[in-house]
C-alpha cells in the first residue's frame, strides 16, 4: 500500500535473518523442511494432488508458486476473488459504474476503468539488474510486463500548498532543499548522505533471492558473497536500529518532516519507526543522479497476470480463482492438504502454502488440530486481549499490533477535465503540526492513465486517491453497509479524498462519470483482510514479522503479515522465502547461477 520502495524487502530480508525460521514461537535454528508424503487417514477421498498448495493469488502467493513451478513441482494456487492479485489487484468497472470481472471482459469486450486496489508508485522494476525482489521473480520465472518509465512527482506541502512538481532524483532534490529548507538544509543532507552511504556498500552486493531463514544461508550468501557479508555482520548494529534524525545531526525542521513523509510512505511508520537501513537505501537509490519511477503497462494487473503466466505456464500448474478455502488439514502434525468451500479436498504432497493474512492463517486451522500453532495463535493474536493500533485496548494486552485501513476515491473522469501539465502521480500532507500518520493528514494520487491511456475509455482518465494506512477500522466496526448511516459516513470521510484531487482538479466532481469510494470495511470484505489491515504495525524497535515457516510441519506462509513485512518488494520476498523453505539451498544457488550467467544481478 506504501511506496514499493526496491530496497525496503531487501533490507529486512537481510536483517531479520535471525528471525526468519520461525513463524512466531518457531525456533530460528528449525531444520529443513521435511519432504516425505503425508500418512494418509480414511477422510474424504482426495479428487485431485498436487505437490504444493498455495492459497491466495496476491504477489507474494504469486511469486512463491512461479519459483515452486519453475523448479518442476506441480502447484495449484486458489483465490477466493474473481481477480487475482491480492490487495494489488487490478477490479475493472464499465460506464456504468458496474463491475466486470476480467473473466467475463476478455469474453466480452467493452470500454471499462481499470482501477487498482492497491500501490501505483513502483521503482526498480525496468532495469535488467536490480535489487528489487520483485524483478529477481520475474526474471526467474521468465514472465514481465512492459514498463514505462516517468521522473515527475509533485507534491502539496504545508510549505508549499500549491504544490511543486520537480523530476525526482539527487539534482531536485537540491533544489527542494534549496527552495523550502532552512539554512542547514543542504548541511543536514549531506552530513546523512555521508554517514548513511557506507552502510549500503555491503548490503547492495547480497541478492534477496540468496537469501535463507536457516543455515542455508551460508552457502547461499556467505560462500558466494564473503565479504560483502561479512561487511553485513560488521554493521548489523547500525543497519538495524531504529533511525534517528537527531543522532544523525539532522536539525533543519523541513528536511525532519520530509524524510519522516518518505518513511512514511515507504513502511507506514515515521522515521523513527523505520529501519536505518531502509533508510539508507532511500539515500542511495531515491536520490541518485537520472533516477526514474516504473509504471507496469496494463497496470497492475499487468504484474499479477505476469506472475499467473509463470505458474500456468507449467504442465499441472494452475492459477484457479473464485475458489475459496475452508480450512488446511492437518494430519500426523503436518500439512496434507486443503478442503475448499463445498468439501472437496486437494491433497499437497510437499507443502502448503497460506498467503492470507495471520488471521484467516490461523482461521483455516481449527482450534485442536495442533498444540503448537495454538500456541503461536494464543501469542500473535491473543484473542482475549486484542491490541489494535486503531483501538483502546487494555495496557498489558499482547499480540501483534494492526496497521490502520485505508479510504479510497476511484474516479473515472472526463479528459477535458484535465490540465494539460498533470502529473501523473502527487502527495498532499495537510499539516506538520499533527503525525504524520493522523487520519486524512497525508493522500496519495495517482493518475496512471496519463501514463498508460489504455486503462481508461477513449477520452476519459482513471484516478485513485487514498489515504496510505491512517483511517481507524474502530470508526467503521458494526455499520451495516447498506445502511444511510454507512453512505453518510462515506461521504463524510471522502472528503478529504476529494479536496487533495481538486489541488490539481478543481472541477472534477462535476467531470467525474463513475465515482467508488471504499472504507475499512470495503477492505474486510474484498480482500478478505481482518480489521481492513495490511498487516501488523511493527516498527523497527520492535520484534521482528514473523517468519514463513509455522509450527505445522509442511504449512508455510508469505504475504505482508510476515517477515520481511509491508510493500510490495516485502511481499515478493516473502515469497522467495517460502519457495526457498520448501526446495532447499541446492535449488536456491542453482537458480543464482543461472541469474549470474544472465547478468541479472547486481555486481558483488
Amino acid at each position: 500500500s506504501h511506496i514499493p520502495y526496491p530496497m525496503t524487502a531487501f533490507a529486512a530480508l537481510l536483517i531479520s535473518l535471525p528471525s526468519a525460521a520461525g513463524f512466531g514461537l518457531a525456533p530460528a535454528h528449525a531444520p529443513p523442511l521435511r519432504l516425505r508424503a503425508p500418512a494418509v487417514r480414511a477422510c474424504a477421498p482426495a479428487s485431485e494432488e498436487v505437490d504444493v498448495v498455495v492459497v491466495g493469488a496476491g504477489l507474494g502467493g504469486l511469486s512463491c508458486a512461479g519459483l515452486l513451478a519453475s523448479q518442476g513441482l506441480k502447484v495449484a494456487v486458489l483465490e477466493s476473488h474473481y481477480e487475482i492479485g491480492g490487495c494489488a489487484h487490478e477490479f475493472n468497472v464499465n460506464m456504468d459504474g458496474k463491475p466486470v470481472p476480467s473473466e467475463l471482459l476478455a469474453k466480452k469486450p467493452q470500454p471499462v476503468f481499470k482501477f487498482e486496489a492497491g500501490p501505483s508508485l513502483y521503482s526498480g522494476l525496468s532495469a535488467d539488474a536490480s535489487p528489487n525482489p520483485l524483478k529477481h521473480i520475474f526474471q526467474m520465472v521468465g514472465e514481465e510486463p512492459e514498463w514505462i518509465n516517468y521522473d515527475t512527482w509533485g507534491a502539496h506541502l504545508p510549505e508549499v500548498p500549491e504544490g511543486y512538481e520537480l523530476s525526482i532524483g539527487a539534482e531536485n532534490f537540491m533544489e527542494i532543499l534549496r527552495r523550502y529548507g532552512g539554512p542547514t538544509a543542504r548541511e543536514d543532507w549531506d552530513r546523512l548522505a555521508e554517514q548513511l552511504m557506507p552502510l549500503t556498500k555491503g548490503v547492495t552486493a547480497l541478492p534477496s533471492t540468496a537469501v535463507r531463514g536457516d543455515a542455508g544461508v551460508l552457502l547461499t550468501l556467505g560462500a558466494r558473497y564473503p565479504r560483502a557479508f561479512l561487511d553485513v555482520i560488521l554493521n548489523a548494529q547500525k543497519i538495524t536500529a531504529p533511525f534517528d534524525l537527531e543522532a544523525y545531526g539532522v536539525r533543519d525542521p523541513f528536511l525532519k518532516n520530509y524524510l519522516d513523509l518518505i518513511a512514511f510512505l515507504l513502511q507506514g511508520l515515521p522515521s523513527n519507526g523505520t529501519l536505518t537501513a531502509v533508510m539508507a537505501f532511500m539515500v542511495d537509490e531515491f536520490y541518485k543522479p537520472d533516477a526514474v519511477m516504473d509504471f507496469p503497462k496494463g497496470g497492475s494487473g499487468a504484474m499479477a497476470a505476469a506472475l499467473a503466466r509463470g505458474v500456468t505456464k507449467h504442465a499441472g500448474c494452475s492459477v484457479r480463482t473464485s475458489t475459496p478455502v475452508e480450512e488446511v488439514v492437518v494430519e500426523e502434525g503436518r500439512a496434507a492438504g486443503v478442503r475448499l468451500k463445498g468439501g472437496r479436498l486437494l491433497r499437497a504432497k510437499r507443502a502448503v502454502v497460506s498467503n492470507a493474512d495471520l488471521h484467516n492463517t490461523f482461521r483455516m486451522v481449527p482450534e485442536g488440530a495442533h498444540a503448537g500453532f495454538d500456541e503461536e495463535r494464543d501469542a500473535l493474536l491473543a484473542p482475549a486481549a486484542p491490541v489494535y493500533s486503531d483501538d483502546d485496548g487494555p495496557a498489558d494486552g499482547a499480540g501483534l499490533p494492526l496497521c490502520k485501513s485505508f479510504m479510497h476515491l476511484h474516479l473515472g473522469v472526463r479528459a477535458d477535465a484535465m490540465p494539460p501539465d498533470l502529473p501523473p502521480q502527487w502527495t498532499v500532507v495537510n499539516s506538520w503540526d499533527v503525525p504524520i500518520d493522523a487520519p486524512g493528514n497525508v493522500i496519495v494520487v495517482s493518475v496512471p492513465s496519463i501514463l498508460d491511456p489504455s486503462l481508461a475509455p477513449e477520452g476519459h482518465h482513471v484516478l485513485h486517491a487514498y489515504v496510505p494506512a491512517t483511517e481507524p477500522y474502530s470508526e467503521w466496526e458494526g455499520l451495516n453497509r447498506n445502511s444511510a448511516e454507512y453512505r453518510a459516513k462515506k461521504a463524510e470521510a471522502a472528503e478529504v479524498l476529494w479536496r487533495a484531487v481538486e489541488r490539481q482538479i478543481p472541477d472534477v466532481r462535476e467531470r467525474a462519470t463513475v465515482t467508488m469510494v471504499g472504507t475499512p470495511l470495503t477492505h474486510e470484505r474484498f480482500l478478505r483482510r481482518h480489521r481492513g489491515t495490511y498487516g501488523p504495525e511493527l516498527s523497527a524497535a520492535d520484534s521482528a514479522f514473523p517468519g514463513a515457516r509455522t509450527a505445522v510441519d509442511g504449512l508455510l506462509t508469505c504475504g505482508d503479515s510476515c517477515w520481511p513485512g509491508i510493500g510490495v518488494p516485502a511481499v515478493a520476498g516473502s515469497g522467495i522465502a517460502a519457495a526457498h523453505a520448501v526446495t532447499g539451498a541446492g535449488a536456491q544457488r542453482e537458480l543464482l547461477r543461472e541469474m549470474r550467467e544472465r547478468g541479472t544481478l547486481l555486481p558483488a
